[in-house]
């Protein structure tokens, strides 16, 4: 049986912006478009959540969303997750991204990205 892995983290994007709300739905509706946990993909629309109330007034700067999975095995497809991963960043707006990889056999490693957030126009 192949060992368990843990994959966390989260994607964040600034919102204080003129062009936030299409930020907003740009970055849902990218996650929405994921296949289903049901078909077995290495990522699912089922492994992301995002507060919904990000963007209130006078309220908070950043997005947040955050995923997590339990996977068997995933050391052996983990080069996959991660161009998955990328595929998804690059339909999505967004600052910086983490991503952590806790595996009983290897250890715990941690991924970063980042990206400019654009001045606002």
């Amino acid at each position: 049986m192949d060992s368990e892995a843990i994959i966390y983290g989260c994607i964040k994007d600034c919102i204080a912006r003129a062009d936030a709300r299409e930020r907003l739905r740009a970055n849902h509706e990218a996650i929405a478009a994921l296949p289903s946990a049901e078909t077995w993909p290495l990522i699912s629309r089922e492994m992301f959540g995002a507060s919904r109330n990000a963007q209130l007034l006078s309220g908070p700067q950043t997005e947040v969303v955050h995923f997590g999975a339990a996977y068997q095995g995933i050391e052996y497809e983990w080069e996959l997750w991660m161009r998955e991963f990328e595929a998804l960043l690059a339909r999505m707006f967004w600052v910086s991204a983490t991503v952590h990889l806790e595996t009983e056999l290897s250890g715990t490693h941690s991924f970063y990205w980042e990206s400019r957030c654009p001045p606002d126009t």
